[in-house]
């Protein structure tokens, strides 16, 4: 049993632990906090490593949970994140075969955070193939029974995170970028993805 934050599309690494947890267990009553995965993932695009950011509610003086943050529709975010992820991965293998899965993610506005970030994991659970066991907490501790891998929220730490290499769309320009979102491996390897999950090592 482990336990992880739901985050918009994670990252591989917590794809990792969540495909080799026999429970995996969402954070949800913790406090919010900026410059996190919670709200943001990283894809490839064109140029490199790609941010897309979904941009909420939220000011320090006035503390929420995770599952309290809105999302601020006044921009255009959900146009710009489907045109960015489009033309990051519109070239590479597997993107055509799961695009209709994924643009619906993006049709409609969204008002909570942690609801859209669930909807976009129950697709790539889809499109992976993969059922997971899943529960959520009823309440937040900094320390847990449970095997504790709520450090990969802190995009920060990324240096400190590798994934084994795979092929990627743009890596003759720019080279091999680890523990990007799940997309880039999902469009990248298709199939494989699962199997890639599934024998990677579990050491961060």
């Amino acid at each position: 049993m482990t336990l992880l934050y739901p985050t918009y599309f994670p990252n591989i690494a917590s794809y990792i632990v969540m495909v080799q947890s026999d429970v995996c267990v969402f954070e949800i009553c913790d406090s919010y906090q900026k410059q996190t995965y919670r709200n943001r993932c990283y894809i490839y695009g064109a140029n490199g490593k790609l941010s897309l950011n979904i941009p909420v509610h939220f000011t320090q003086k006035n503390r929420q949970n995770t599952d309290e943050i809105e999302i601020e529709n006044a921009s255009k975010w959900l146009s710009i994140h489907w045109k960015s992820i489009e033309s990051a991965y519109k070239t590479s293998p597997f993107f055509e075969f799961y695009e209709d899965e994924f643009k619906v993610l993006f049709e409609n506005q969204k008002d909570f955070l942690l609801d859209f970030n669930l909807e976009c994991i129950a697709v790539i659970n889809s499109c992976l193939g993969f059922e997971p066991k899943i529960s959520f907490s009823d309440q937040f501790s900094k320390t847990s029974l449970r095997t504790d891998y709520r450090f990969l929220v802190n995009a920060r730490k990324e240096p400190l995170i590798e994934t084994d290499p795979y092929i990627q769309v743009f890596q003759e320009k720019h080279g091999s970028i680890t523990n990007l979102s799940i997309l880039d491996l999902l469009f990248n390897e298709g199939p494989n993805a699962l199997s890639y999950l599934k024998n990677h090592s579990l050491t961060f």
